[in-house]
């Protein structure tokens, strides 16, 4: 039936390009016609070693109950997890992923006509978000490829409302200088909710620790992001959290959808929050794959981006020409050419046989080219 009436769609959309995630393991076998056991992913910062084993117990145990609606306030996670951060269940807001978090952000701050300042190389989401709301953004260049929060905190106007900074960052792996974090945190207007994502922190030895501005409810502005995506290996049940002043989480649960948060992620992230063993397993895994791929990437005379996190940003030249060679033997990377990165790869560390096999086909992908 033909009509004369066109959509009026939100005029937002026109500049909100559409996220593309890490190529899935499945859609490369198909696409490629190679079996998929035969394929490795370090494309998306997962955990090499899996979900916590208590946390997959757990979920075992609760797929009897799935007739009935989760608890759509999530009590026992947030007790416990307040009981973990030394917070109360009242500093927490939990998001299907820490991008649900930011989306909640935006709900609450972000309005035609206001600013959202964030770095040159942030993680993709801060932008999109920001269109979408159809809120300015405002891109402040990057110093050697990471914050430069002098000149973050200097764009700060009346319009401001929200400032964004991943740290340690995503895809970069730069970590702040730890005098600038509290600059920036001492400094932020309190008309500007300043967004710290620390969805790596758990793989830095020393980090700065914000979580006592939280507990103490002295920085009505603040909001910390972490999520159970990396170092707890629940990626796929998408689970991130927010930490902030209680009036600041109560506007943010205005606008939580109910039961966002379901009964199998409940169960499990309840039981990964106890499993140390696994948590301790990852980081050396990781610390040993880390500078096991930046010894390889060196023999190979490959220029890399020091990381503070659990990937490796790589200039390989023709990023998307490497991506693509890399992918055909099975070695599923990152292009960054969407973050304005054209020359590089981002790869996730892995297992020692995946790091392995990767050093060894980007070798061969060069020498190929070359």
């Amino acid at each position: 039936m033909k009509t004369d009436h066109a959509l009026q769609l939100n005029p937002s959309l026109r500049d909100v390009p559409v996220y593309q995630p890490g190529r899935p393991i499945e859609e490369v076998a198909r696409e490629l016609g190679i079996d998929a056991n035969d394929i490795i992913k370090l494309a998306s910062n997962e955990n090499p070693l899996g979900p916590s084993p208590m946390a997959v117990a757990a979920m075992e145990k609760a797929l009897q109950q799935l007739h009935l609606y989760p608890d759509g306030n999530a009590f026992y996670l947030k007790r416990k997890l307040a009981e973990k951060l030394g917070l109360e269940p009242r500093h927490l807001t939990l998001g299907n992923g820490s991008n649900e978090i930011i989306e909640f952000v935006g709900h609450a701050l972000m309005t035609r006509g206001v600013d959202v300042i964030v770095s040159q190389y942030c993680f993709a989401v801060y932008p999109l978000i920001t269109r979408l709301f159809g809120a300015n953004l405002v891109t402040v260049p990057a110093v050697e490829y990471g914050h430069d929060l002098p000149a973050m905190l200097a764009a700060i106007t009346p319009q401001t409302r929200v400032l964004f900074v991943a740290n340690p960052n995503n895809p970069t792996g730069s970590l702040a200088r730890r005098e600038d974090i509290v600059t920036l945190l001492n400094e932020t207007p309190p008309h500007v909710l300043l967004v710290m994502d620390e969805a790596y922190i758990e793989f830095l030895d020393d980090p700065v620790d914000l979580l006592p501005f939280i507990e103490r409810e002295i920085k009505p502005n603040l909001l910390l992001m972490r999520t159970f995506s990396k170092i707890y290996g629940l990626a796929g049940l998408r689970l991130g959290y927010g930490m902030g002043h209680p009036e600041l989480i109560a506007s943010l649960e205005k606008v939580r959808q109910p039961f966002n948060i379901n009964s199998l992620v409940q169960a499990g992230a309840i039981a990964a929050l106890d499993d140390n063993e696994h948590v301790a397993r990852t980081r050396a895994n990781n610390f040993g794959g880390m500078r096991f791929l930046e010894q390889g990437l060196r023999e190979l005379k490959l220029r890399f981006l020091p990381s503070a996190a659990n990937f490796v940003l790589v200039k390989v030249g023709d990023g998307h020409g490497v991506f693509d060679a890399l992918q055909k033997q099975g070695v599923i990377t990152r292009p960054m050419a969407g973050y304005g990165l054209p020359e590089f790869i981002r790869i996730s560390i892995g297992t020692p046989a995946e790091n392995a096999r990767c050093l060894a086909a980007l070798k061969d992908v060069l020498e190929t080219a070359s």
